[in-house]
């Protein structure tokens, strides 16, 4: 009698991921022969599910032909329960920065190759910058952006790079942008006028998960209130920001301090 182990098998799908797991394994990538050897079967039996695997956005082909994960998967792990999960640990904390800042604040997370604002919060006033949730924003050129590649690795740096490329908006990337992001890895924040609208300043945070990568980002479109006296300057906002992002990363499993 059959196990019931084998009863059910599905060669292809046992493939599929047996590939996705030896690629989770490795740095650098592989190529077609090298996945055939460690998994001992023939090349020839990879060559469509890799191509399949490539073109669902599963896997990145790089140069000199070796395969390697993209972050798709990680994508889909952080999506709808883990997502909801940190929105609402992140909401009350978010509605007393905006209270404490008179400034509106979002969430932003990498999906999928886009940057999605998950949560946001209005201004208490009635002016304030406020953007959709569920709006997909530019990795390049704003706030959040930069923080979401600059606290992660360069191999998952270029990973988020193809990926978003891949969705729509080409962009050369230079060396200086990197170096960029290397300098507000070591801030810990980012701060740039707004490339989307004038007298704006994003100032942004990360949210890091245990193992120190951004989960999100924690952005403040600031506008300077002028019939605001008693409001935080952009400085003491930017503090404000900080000190939010860090206790927002604690909860999150985060090992760092908090300011006293």
């Amino acid at each position: 009698m059959e196990p019931d182990e084998d009863r059910y098998r599905a060669p292809a799908l046992d493939k599929g991921l047996d590939i996705l797991e030896l690629l989770a394994e490795i740095d650098g990538g592989l190529t077609q022969a090298e996945i055939a050897k460690r998994l001992g079967r023939s090349p020839n039996e990879f060559y469509r599910m890799l191509d399949r695997l490539v073109r669902r956005g599963y896997v990145t082909r790089l140069e000199g032909d070796r395969y390697s994960l993209t972050l798709k998967l990680f994508g889909l792990a952080q999506l709808h329960v883990p997502v909801r999960r940190l929105v609402s640990y992140a909401t009350p904390f978010m509605r007393e920065l905006a209270e404490e800042t008179r400034q509106a604040n979002q969430l932003a997370v990498f999906d999928r190759g886009s940057v999605v604002v998950v949560a946001q919060q209005e201004a208490p006033g009635y002016w304030g910058i406020s953007i959709r949730v569920g709006s997909h924003i530019s990795l390049y050129d704003t706030g959040s952006g930069h923080v979401l590649l600059a606290f992660r690795s360069q191999e998952e740096r270029l990973m988020m790079i193809n990926e978003y490329s891949a969705s729509g908006e080409e962009t050369t990337v230079e060396t200086e942008f990197f170096e960029r992001l290397d300098q507000i890895r070591e801030r810990g924040y980012e701060i740039m006028p707004s490339a989307q609208t004038a007298g704006v300043f994003n100032l942004s945070a990360p949210v890091l998960g245990p193992d120190g990568r951004a989960l999100a980002a924690l952005t403040v479109p600031y506008i300077n209130l002028v019939n605001a006296s008693q409001a935080p300057d952009m400085a003491e906002t930017q503090r404000m920001l900080t000190r939010t992002s860090r206790q927002l990363s604690k909860l999150a499993g985060a090992d760092i301090d908090l300011p006293a």
